[in-house]
């Protein structure tokens, strides 16, 4: 059971993720309407994760978001998951340009996944316990957005599929059973794709961080 501070506000969605969640065998410790709310409901609460809507009152822009960010700030061991209404590749790209070694889970999600609800329990279950998650159309975007990199096309159409997983943070096992080959075979692209792109050979969150930079233009 995780102990959850949620930010929306919507008042039907915020309803809806409560009774998700609760169903879940979660505890929502605070449910709040915008941004100040939020702040104040994590110091009071101290929860083990937090989900906001990027977009908050009173500006309806980045609130949530910057409030994320803040509270990242203060504590870099608390998990925050983010959702999104719209795919917005520099509100990720702002939440996870703090991440690395040794800072807490996060996530990035569309808020169309809320409807999945086994595929949202799993991905809030995945960022409390320290991975990075990103929403696969921000990953497909982000590498539409790069087609004309030299590096990234020296990658065959196995290995662009093997770095769009990567990046929403899945491990060798769990790509190998997206796409139904062997580990093995996960291991070999993988090999290869972080020899084309110059990128380190790491695991977890410094895998998928260092993905990301990479499909943001950035020095991984």
């Amino acid at each position: 059971m995780l102990r959850v501070v949620l930010a929306e506000d919507a008042v039907l969605l915020r309803a809806g993720l409560v009774e998700l969640l609760s169903r879940g065998g979660h505890e929502v410790a605070a449910a709040v309407g915008d941004a100040q709310e939020l702040a104040r409901a994590v110091a009071e609460k101290r929860p083990d994760i937090v989900i906001t809507d990027v977009r908050m009152p009173p500006g309806f822009r980045d609130e949530g978001l910057k409030a994320a960010l803040e509270l990242r700030a203060a504590d870099p061991q608390l998990p925050v998951l983010v959702l999104s209404q719209y795919v917005a590749t520099a509100y990720a790209t702002q939440l996870l340009s703090g991440g690395g070694p040794g800072t807490a889970g996060l996530g990035y999600l569309l808020k169309d996944w809320v409807g999945e609800v086994s595929e949202f329990l799993n991905t809030l279950s995945r960022v409390a316990g320290g991975q990075t998650v990103i929403d696969p159309e921000v990953v497909r975007v982000l590498l539409v957005q790069q087609t004309a990199d030299k590096p990234l096309r020296r990658l065959t159409p196995r290995e662009r599929e093997v770095l769009g997983l990567m990046a929403e943070g899945l491990n060798n096992q769990s790509i190998a059973g997206r796409l139904s080959v062997t580990e093995a075979s996960v291991v070999k692209h993988s090999s290869n794709i972080f020899m084309k792109l110059d990128l380190d050979p790491t695991e977890g969150n410094r895998r998928v961080l260092a993905v990301l930079a990479h499909l943001r233009g950035e020095s991984a």
